[in-house]
């Protein structure tokens, strides 16, 4: 089984820039893709970004620009760096790895205001 554990979330100004990180468990985190989703209050949690093994990655359109996915295999951690922050970035964010089955982190909140 894989554990993962985000970090990072908080408060910011429309904006204004944030990083986010998720400690990961397991010795398979080397080959397994990693990635980034959002759930704002009364909405479906949505894609936001992945990475794989091989550091290939996707963006949701709406973040296309802005984030930034990377991994740090021999730490383990997946990053997301947020720039130029939106109000509609607000969000609880999950990392998620896919080892054939989905595991998820507790989720960080991110909030965008003024």
């Amino acid at each position: 089984q894989v554990q993962l554990v985000e970090s990072g979330g908080g408060l910011v100004q429309p904006g204004g820039s944030l990083r986010l990180s998720c400690a990961a468990s397991g010795r398979i985190f080397r080959i397994i893709p990693m990635g980034w989703y959002r759930q704002a209050p009364g909405k479906q949690r949505e894609f936001v970004a992945a990475i794989t093994s091989d550091r290939s990655t996707n963006y949701a359109d709406s973040v296309k620009g802005r984030f930034t996915i990377s991994r740090d295999n021999g730490k383990n951690t997946v990053y997301l760096q947020m720039n130029s922050l939106k109000p509609e970035d607000t969000a609880i964010y999950y990392c998620n790895a896919n080892t054939g089955s989905n595991y998820w982190g507790q989720g960080t909140q991110v909030t965008v205001s003024s």
